[in-house]
């Protein structure tokens, strides 16, 4: 496998090596278009029935009250709620260093320009229940927004069958400072929190993970001019393991991500054939004994592994693929980190397993996927506010500047925009 091949490959998302699994995106779009038409039609009362036919529970009122967040969160046992505030702490103190006070710069004399940071006042966060309520997932997204100032907070998951979130769920919600609780998943969610509902806000922006359901149903609200946070999808992560790296690590990280969902897609990378057999001889112990066993299966059926030449060409390998999450299990991480150019988030060395990113390190998980790592950040405090700019021109300045605007205004046939600064320079 040559760099041209690579590089091929990954210019045909419909098919080769480096081909992500995907549902038919036609009759997907479809679906999601559907259920979206009939809740910003239908209101409350599409949520409910699409929320009966997909979770098999639609609560008479969906939003919880304070009272009953914190009787849900009473449930959490001391150790988990010990935990959770650990990771908290990492996730608040790497999302305040980003917290930036921007400088005044004088362009010119008398040309004042800044900008501020200014808060995304009403933010949607969806939280994945179901097999695997994603508590943490609050914490990466309700920490910055809080951090950032949001003012309305709002957070929809899907219930049980029964009508009860995760008590978890409650715990973080309630810990992060989370405005508003909805018992509602899906396709659904998205739309009430993009159109609004007598019960459900409408929000400005919405994030948050999910299936390609959920994926797809924030890409197309996005284009009727709710913002998201990005393309987050199925869960991925690619591994580089060199002669050093340990196969029970390996198999484990690998395993880490399988167990998500049946579509998500874990990749290994090796210029070793005898280290990617150790490593799978691994994942087949490994996978075995999980409780999501079965799940973990699906995803390794449309998982790959590759061998190449040298370090070189596994890194243009993991480039062209742009990983959710990448992890260097090998020799030199750090200095073979220099060449990721395309990833969400990077794991260096034998002892940095993608969970603690997923969980406590500080960094956020909430991350580009299937690709869109090419173009796309994670989750930082960037995402929760608007970066307004501002400029002030005193008379002096004006003068300074205003021959170049004139003349750029004239050359582009905007007679009106050099009119206004010629008005100016010639009050007297």
């Amino acid at each position: 496998m040559e760099i041209n091949d690579i590089q091929k490959e990954a210019r045909a998302p419909s098919g080769g090596w480096l081909r992500r699994p995907v549902f038919d995106t036609r009759a997907l779009e479809q679906t999601v278009a559907g259920i979206l038409a009939d809740v910003r039609d239908g209101g409350d009362a599409a949520v409910s029935k699409y929320s009966l036919q997909f979770d098999k529970s639609a609560p008479v009122v969906p939003e919880l009250n304070a009272t009953e967040i914190k009787a849900g969160a009473a449930g959490v046992d001391e150790a988990l709620k010990a935990a959770i505030r650990t990771a908290a702490a990492n996730i608040s103190a790497f999302h305040l260093a980003q917290r930036r006070q921007e400088d005044v710069i004088e362009t010119m004399a008398g040309v004042r320009c800044w900008r501020k940071m200014v808060a995304i006042e009403k933010i949607g966060l969806y939280i994945p229940g179901g097999t695997a309520p994603l508590f943490s997932t609050i914490l990466m997204l309700g920490i910055p927004a809080r951090i950032a100032g949001c003012r309305e907070i709002v957070l929809c998951s899907p219930p049980d069958s029964e009508g009860r979130l995760h008590p978890a769920i409650l715990y973080a919600a309630e810990l992060v400072g989370v405005t508003k609780v909805f018992r509602i998943g899906g396709v659904q969610a998205i739309g009430a929190m993009a159109y609004g509902t007598k019960t459900v806000p409408a929000v400005y922006k919405i994030f948050g993970p999910g299936n390609q359901y959920v994926t797809c149903a924030k890409q197309l609200v996005q284009r009727e001019g709710v913002a998201i946070d990005m393309p987050a999808g199925p869960s991925e992560v690619a591994v580089y393991a060199d002669e050093t790296a340990d196969a029970g690590f390996v198999a484990a990280d690998l395993l880490s991500q399988a167990e998500h969902g049946v579509d998500s897609q874990v990749v290994l990378v090796s210029t070793s054939a005898a280290v990617v057999g150790r490593v799978l001889a691994e994942v087949e112990r490994q996978v075995a004994v999980l409780p999501r066993v079965d799940t973990a299966r699906k995803a390794l059926e449309n998982s790959r592994a590759f061998i190449v030449r040298d370090a070189e060409q596994a890194m243009e390998l993991l480039n062209a693929y742009a990983p959710e999450h990448l992890i260097l299990s090998c020799e030199g991480a750090e200095r073979l980190a220099g060449s990721v150019t395309n990833a969400g988030s990077v794991f260096l060395g034998h002892y940095s397993p993608e969970s603690a990113g997923d969980y406590a390190s500080g960094t956020n998980h909430v991350l580009p996927t299937n690709g869109h790592a090419r173009a796309y950040s994670g989750v930082s405090l960037d995402s929760f506010v608007k970066k307004i700019t501002f400029q002030q021109l005193t008379r002096e300045g004006l003068l300074g500047i205003g021959d170049a605007v004139m003349r750029m205004a004239a050359a582009e046939g905007l007679e009106a925009h050099a009119r206004a600064v010629a008005i100016r320079m010639d009050k007297k």
